[in-house]
């Protein structure tokens, strides 16, 4: 049996050979990293937060075992002090979060670690590659949602996600956006997911006739039968789709309904509606799929097509057209001082940071202000909230549906223009003198140096 290997591993090199430089330094006093997206890739306005679950609890359990500290010294780079000291390392830092389902917008704080420097730079890595990939995800599976403007959305993508943990995770945060289902049993099993398929063209092709396969298929599912009717001719496959679903009638049963998988998908589900009405079958739903992302799905329903709901797969799980953000983790204090990096471009902001949400009087959301974390903003809700405290997770964390709940009011909140799928209007996102005043004495005295 595969022994497992040591998570905590999961980091780039330069984080252990700067852990040991600290080490041998004595910089191990306390450190705040900030984790935030520069900007925003092409027809996004908002983000989505996701993957804070999988983060705590990595860092609650965080330790290098026998077989880490082993490859450590293999690799005859570290020193026999330094992997001793790496051996009993634990995180023992706080983290103040957005929580999951939250909406946030480029340059607002996502995540701070407060913790001795070592400990929070040895961790930056797996931070950013959970909340990067999964808010990726959640975001625009949350488009997809919104595009598919009340219809049910699916998630297709398992087979072609960059992965078996990607699989899971886009499974998870597209759930987290609203999506109805996932076909990935295993993501259904471990995070309590409705689970949702019809068949394969290989289905289809194994039987001489199709209608025979569509008998077949209604057969052993009688009460959740949707037939793939493209594999052929289409509208072919629609007519006979109906021939089944009429005798299922006449049975007591009731076909649920059909897939469109290629084609033309507009034009096809407008005759394909047309012959399941003739046939008397107006309830049974048309479903789309083949290639679907939001800019389809929003095109659809302006022109009315009618589909009932979507499986939504590739484009949905690999981001298709925007399969990364510019995300990143960065030293805003040390050792009690403000501390800022100002390489051109990516000049970032100083010091533990709170984000200050202000809505209008329709409860909209109307804009957001970042500030130092002790400040207050009358008639504003402050979001990050301290969710792990000396290494420890501080209370029981939402659950899944929970966390789709807020995610739902929160979009439903947000203004039409920021959820535009093509060209959203930017969201206000200010920063508050205090901090403004900070920047600027940390720049002057950089400069002065």
């Amino acid at each position: 049996m595969e022994t497992r290997e040591p998570i905590e591993l999961l980091t780039d090199l330069y984080q252990l050979t700067m852990a040991q430089a600290y080490f041998y330094s004595r910089k191990l006093e306390t450190a705040t990293f900030s984790l935030f997206v520069r900007s925003y890739p092409a027809n996004r306005g908002y983000f989505v937060c996701a993957g804070l679950h999988d983060v705590l609890d990595y860092l609650e359990s965080f330790a290098m075992d026998a077989a880490a500290i082993d490859y450590l010294r293999s690799q005859g780079l570290f020193t026999h002090d330094f992997l001793e000291f790496l051996q009993n390392l634990r995180f023992t830092g706080d983290v103040w979060a957005l929580p999951e389902g939250q909406i946030f917008f480029r340059d607002e704080p996502i995540v701070e670690v407060t913790s001795p420097i070592v400990e929070a730079q040895l961790v930056e890595t797996f931070i950013i590659n959970q909340i990067n990939f999964q808010s990726l995800i959640a975001t625009k599976a949350c488009r997809c949602v919104h595009a598919a403007a009340g219809r049910s959305v699916v998630d297709f993508s398992l087979r072609r996600t960059h992965g078996i943990d990607a699989g899971m995770k886009v499974a998870r945060s597209s759930y987290l956006a609203g999506f109805s289902a996932t076909s990935n049993v295993l993501a259904g099993k471990h995070y309590g997911i409705p689970i949702s398929g019809t068949m394969a063209h290989s289905f289809i092709t194994s039987f001489e006739r199709e209608i025979d396969a569509f008998r077949s298929y209604a057969a052993s599912f009688p009460d959740n039968a949707i037939f793939l009717i493209d594999t052929y001719d289409t509208l072919a496959g629609a007519r006979k789709a109906a021939e089944v679903g009429k005798e299922m009638a006449a049975q007591g049963r009731r076909l649920q309904g059909v897939r469109i998988d290629s084609g033309d998908l507009p034009q096809l589900a407008i005759e394909v509606r047309n012959i399941l009405d003739d046939s008397g079958l107006s309830n049974v739903k048309i479903v789309g799929s083949g290639g679907l992302d939001e800019y389809d799905l929003a095109e659809f329903d302006d022109a009315q097509i009618p589909y009932d709901s979507y499986g939504v797969g590739t484009k949905m799980g690999t981001s298709s057209d925007a399969s990364w953000t510019d995300m990143a983790y960065k030293l805003v204090e040390y050792a009690g001082k403000p501390v800022l990096k100002r390489s051109p471009g990516k000049v970032s902001w100083p010091g533990a940071k709170q984000v200050f949400r202000q809505r209008n009087r329709r409860g909209q959301l109307d804009k957001d202000t970042v500030g130092l974390r002790g400040q207050n903003i009358t008639g504003t809700e402050a979001l990050l909230t301290n969710v792990m405290k000396s290494g420890k997770i501080v209370a029981p964390l939402p659950t899944l549906r929970q966390s789709r709940s807020r995610l739902s009011g929160e979009l439903s909140q947000l203004p039409d223009a920021t959820k535009k799928i093509r060209n959203p209007a930017c969201y206000t996102v200010e920063f508050t003198p205090e901090l403004i005043a900070l920047r600027q004495a940390i720049e002057q005295k950089l400069t002065q140096a």
